[in-house]
C-alpha cells in the first residue's frame, strides 16, 4: 500500500476458512513490526481458537517474531511456524480482494487515515461474507447497524435508529 507516497507493509491474518481474523499496517518490514502484528493477532483469540500452525510467507522477520512470542508467553510452545510459499494462497486471495477495494483509493495521506479505511472495508466484508452472524443476534439489519456502529465507534443507536427509520417508512407506504 502507498501512504504518503512511500510503501507500507498490510499484515493479514486469516483463518483456514478465508475469515480474517486480524490486519495491520507498519512503515516496516522488521521484525518489531512481526512481533506486534503477531501478538495483536493472537491476543484477540479466545484459548480454543489459539492456532497450532502459522503459515507465514517466506520473510525472514516471523521466525524471530514468534520465538519472541512463545519466550514471552503469548504464543504456545506447540505452535508450529511453516513458511512455505503454497501454503499462503489463503491470504493472497483474501488479500487481493483488499486490493481492489483500495485501489480506486490510490494511496492514503497517513498511516492513521489509511488503518481507518482499511478497517472500515474488513468491516464491510466481513458482514457480507457472514462472518459476524453469530453476534447479529436478532438476524435482520438492526442487528447488522449494531454491529456497524461498535466497528466504526458511532455514538450508540445512531445507525439503528436511521435503519428504524427507514423501516417504519416501508411499512408506511406499504400500508
Amino acid at each position: 500500500m502507498k501512504v504518503a507516497g512511500k510503501w507500507a507493509y498490510l499484515y493479514r491474518a486469516v483463518d483456514k476458512h478465508g475469515n480474517t481474523i486480524d490486519f495491520s499496517l507498519s512503515p516496516r518490514r522488521n521484525t518489531a513490526a512481526a512481533k506486534r502484528f503477531l501478538g495483536k493477532a493472537l491476543n484477540g483469540l479466545k484459548d480454543w481458537e489459539t492456532p497450532t500452525v502459522i503459515d507465514t510467507d517466506r520473510a525472514p522477520t516471523y521466525g524471530p517474531a514468534l520465538a519472541e512470542l512463545k519466550a514471552g508467553g503469548k504464543c504456545p510452545e506447540e505452535t508450529k511456524h511453516r513458511q512455505l510459499k503454497d501454503l499462503t494462497t489463503v491470504v493472497e486471495a483474501d488479500h487481493g480482494k483488499l486490493k481492489q477495494l483500495s485501489r480506486p483509493v490510490r494511496g492514503f495521506k497517513t498511516l492513521k487515515t489509511a488503518y481507518a479505511t482499511i478497517g472500515g472495508f474488513e468491516a464491510m466484508r466481513a458482514l457480507r461474507q457472514g462472518q459476524a452472524a453469530a453476534f447479529n443476534l436478532t438476524r435482520d439489519m438492526q442487528g447488522e447497524a449494531r454491529l456497524v456502529e461498535r466497528a466504526f465507534n458511532v455514538g450508540p443507536g445512531a445507525l439503528a435508529e436511521a435503519v428504524q427509520l427507514v423501516n417504519r417508512q416501508l411499512e408506511l407506504k406499504a400500508a
